[in-house]
């Protein structure tokens, strides 16, 4: 018997399949989805939002606006999302001081830390060291809910620095302004940042 998840994915893309090209709204294939489900297996299709997203981040489906997605044959292409190891979250971990790259809390404030993709899998980030920051529970569930693909102090330190190396002048300055902000207001003060 398949997986209960793999026959649900099957199932939107069978939607998807019958639709090809066309821009479809979100609610239209998961009223499809859970009533067919439901008629062909007789149990219920829990968390059928959460299969179109994933859908999405892997490749199979295209999304066109927040809501909107699309099956091209000719443009999907399935993609091997990878999380990042237990040894990679320790090293990422033992980089960012064991606390959250936005706010600087850690365990040691009874804080839960969690390592996240600095760029989305589903935008192509990889699971690189590099592609990895520390954030606290909060901060990594702000981030997926206002669409941040980048936040705090960290990421302008980062782009001040690339920036500083390509000699470009308007981004360093840009930079600068901004961490200077962070620095006046005492936001993420652990950070340092060196010009």
């Amino acid at each position: 018997m398949k997986d209960e998840e793999e026959s649900q994915s099957e199932l939107i893309m069978e939607f998807f399949k019958k639709h090809p090209k066309r821009n479809i709204k979100h609610p239209e294939v998961v009223d499809w989805a859970v009533a067919m489900y439901k008629k062909r297996t007789g149990k219920v299709f829990r968390d059928p939002d959460r299969a179109v997203r994933k859908l999405a981040q892997e490749g199979n489906l295209i999304k066109m606006a927040k809501g909107i997605y699309k099956y091209d044959p000719k443009a999907s292409k399935k993609r091997v999302l990878k999380d990042f190891t237990e040894a990679q979250k320790k090293v990422i971990m033992e980089r960012d001081g064991y606390r959250c790259v936005i706010c600087g809390r850690g365990v040691k404030d009874g804080v839960e830390l969690q390592v996240d993709h600095i760029k989305p899998k589903d935008l192509g980030g990889t699971n690189s060291i590099d592609n990895g920051e520390t954030l606290c529970g909060q901060h990594n569930y702000q981030k997926k809910n206002y669409k941040q693909t980048e936040s705090g102090k960290k990421f302008f330190i980062r782009l001040y620095d690339a920036a500083k190396a390509n000699n470009d002048k308007e981004m360093t300055s840009f930079c600068a302004q901004i961490l200077e902000v962070y620095e006046k207001n005492g936001v993420n003060g652990h950070i340092e940042w060196r010009r």
